[in-house]
């Protein structure tokens, strides 16, 4: 390259040339054709020296500018019109035409333009024509044309445009703007090749997705994760069998971080089921030797203190509870696994819950879930014996309603609403875990997993999603997400780094306006992720 054309190129920096050298007034640059306000360059210079900052007019053809760079124009603040053709620049940053306040037309055409930066055009206060048209742009930078409030016609045809999350804005910017838009035919993906811009519509596009990534390590091992919110605060208890205690964790809004808030003794606790009416806080400590207890706190300045034994004759070894209403009393269900005990409803009667049935004797229970059926409160029972059986409230007592064909070896069963459905996760250690929907008599299969060495397939509803955690002994857990269109449950994501071991439960909690996942894993620590929202179309 020649002393000329790195002094040019230095213009179109914006670094400038000092006094070293400029054109006697009057005098055109080589390769350029110039007027008393216009200049038209072509050929093997780079960039021309401009003459005059009172020239109106200036077109570029077939030229060696590689790129434009903030400033370039700096010198000519009066133009009026800007013109590149068949040059050989394929990016254009921020600010590249800063200063040209008075610019109304703006063609970059044919040129080999693959990466506009989203700040490039500012500045533009009074442009009204603007082309880029037959570049390779294959997407736009969202707020490319924010501030061009007189733009009138806006041509973006003959570019290989992308028609996937990245041109959403674009397609909604386009019947907002008070200008006509040429906007060419989408050259990808393969769906929607060839369609024109203009017909995609933005409402078919998924480009909102999600992301659970590790936030805090809790050291032991639990079996169980409850969310509750007392006195306006949300909190989270854990049942720490090894550690034979309930820990209640609150939110450290200095550290920003979870913390020990206090401790009930429970050995060998397999669940710690909390209950809040008003200023009195209950917490159910199911332990699978020693008795079950129930906690209470009368009130928001107190500490937590054992309140009763748990029907000690019919809880022999408990491995689950639940908590319901019937009849506006608030109820516990605790699921017994001996042959000896029972799977038992305890409802409150004065100060205490009491013994109110005794549901499915001699069945080894291994699980119990609370739900609604048709405006009626049902109980689901998973059994090491047999098939789930499901039990509807009727006449003050629960009757066994149906079981759940084809359900063989259910470990646990979650149940989760959408779009006014009741769906069932219903968790098998050997063989697939299934997804059942609920058909107005009973349920039904909707969908398989694989999941061997599953102990857990809980669904949890995290803001808009509707999720499903698929826990598992042997590999990596994984999350799925409800997908509307199709009814069924599509793979989100691995949980993890770090990776869960053995998780036996799942719990979210809203706090300081973020949301957090609790995974309780039984051979490792209790780990906390956090639950982010991407815009795919940013």
């Amino acid at each position: 390259m020649g002393g000329a054309g790195i002094l040019l190129l230095l213009l179109l920096a914006g670094l400038g040339v000092g006094e070293a050298w400029r054109p006697p007034k009057g005098k055109c640059p080589l390769s350029c054709s110039c007027s008393k306000d216009s200049a038209l360059c072509e050929g093997s210079v780079d960039l021309p020296e401009i003459l005059s900052p009172t020239l109106l007019s200036l077109s570029f053809v077939r030229t060696r500018v590689t790129q434009l760079k903030a400033g370039s124009f700096l010198r000519v603040p009066s133009l009026h019109l800007l013109l590149f053709t068949s040059n050989s620049f394929s990016v254009i940053e921020d600010d590249a035409f800063a200063g040209l306040s008075h610019l109304q037309y703006l063609f970059i055409e044919d040129n080999e333009i693959g990466s506009i930066s989203k700040n490039s055009l500012r500045g533009l206060r009074s442009l009204t024509h603007l082309s880029l048209a037959n570049n390779h742009l294959e997407t736009l930078p969202r707020f490319l044309f924010r501030g061009l409030e007189t733009l009138t016609h806006v041509d973006l045809r003959g570019n290989p445009f992308q028609c996937d999350c990245r041109v959403l804005w674009l397609l909604q910017w386009i019947p907002t703007v008070n200008a006509s838009v040429g906007t060419g035919a989408c050259a990808g993906p393969a769906a929607l090749a060839h369609m024109q811009l203009r017909h995609v519509d933005p409402k078919t596009f998924k480009c909102r997705a999600i992301e659970l990534s590790w936030f805090q390590t809790v050291g032991e091992s639990a079996l169980g994760v409850e969310a509750f919110s007392y006195q306006e605060e949300p909190y989270i208890v854990l049942a720490q069998p090894f550690a034979g205690r309930c820990l209640i964790l609150a939110w450290d809004y200095s550290l920003q971080r979870f913390r020990q808030e206090e401790e009930l003794s429970a050995p060998s606790v397999v669940s710690c089921k909390p209950l809040v009416l008003g200023p009195r806080l209950f917490v159910l400590a199911a332990r699978l030797w020693g008795g079950s207890q129930l906690w209470a706190r009368p009130g928001p300045d107190l500490r937590l203190a054992p309140l009763q034994a748990l029907a000690p004759r019919r809880l022999l070894r408990p491995n689950d509870a639940e908590l319901l209403w019937l009849d506006g009393q608030p109820c516990f269900v605790v699921a017994d696994a001996s042959k000896a005990g029972s799977t038992t409803l305890l409802c409150r009667d004065g100060p205490g819950f009491y013994p109110r049935q005794s549901l499915h004797a001699w069945h080894r229970d291994t699980d119990v879930e609370a739900l609604e059926l048709d405006g009626r409160p049902h109980l689901l029972l998973a059994s090491a014996s047999q098939r789930p059986v499901l039990f509807h409230w009727f006449g003050g007592r629960f009757e066994r309603r149906t079981d759940i064909p084809e359900a063989e070896d259910v470990y646990a069963t979650r149940h989760f609403q959408a779009g006014g459905d009741v769906f069932l996760c219903l968790t098998r250690y050997i063989g697939d875990s299934m997804v059942m929907r609920w058909d107005g008599s009973m349920f039904r299969l909707l969908q398989k997993l694989p999941s061997r060495g599953a102990h857990v397939f809980q669904p949890l509803l995290i803001a808009k999603d509707q999720l499903a955690i698929l826990g598992s002994d042997f590999a990596f857990s994984q999350v799925l997400r409800l997908e509307p269109d199709k009814g069924l449950l599509e793979p989100l994501q691995e949980l993890g780094p770090p990776a869960i071991v053995a998780p036996r439960a799942f719990a979210h909690i809203t706090m300081a306006g973020r949301r957090f996942l609790f995974a309780a894993c039984f051979k490792g620590p209790t780990q906390i992720y956090q639950h982010h929202e991407l815009d795919l179309s940013a």
